[in-house]
């Protein structure tokens, strides 16, 4: 997949987020296979990107 295309579809995942935060775990997923897919590329993750991952984990292990 290309970058333009991988930076759309997590474009689209953030927007899915601020829509439905109920769908939070799957989005999470969504965006952990996009962030996979750029290290496989061996392209740089952008921070930001790697810090909501992180909190998404973080906030997800307080639901459960």
């Amino acid at each position: 997949m290309s970058f333009e295309n991988l930076k759309a579809g997590i474009a689209l995942l953030i927007e899915q987020m601020t829509d439905n935060p109920e769908d939070a775990h799957e989005i999470q997923e969504s965006l952990r296979e996009k962030l996979a897919e750029m290290r496989g590329l061996g392209l740089p993750l952008p921070q930001d990107l790697v810090d909501l991952e992180r909190h998404l984990q973080q906030d997800l292990s307080k639901k459960t």
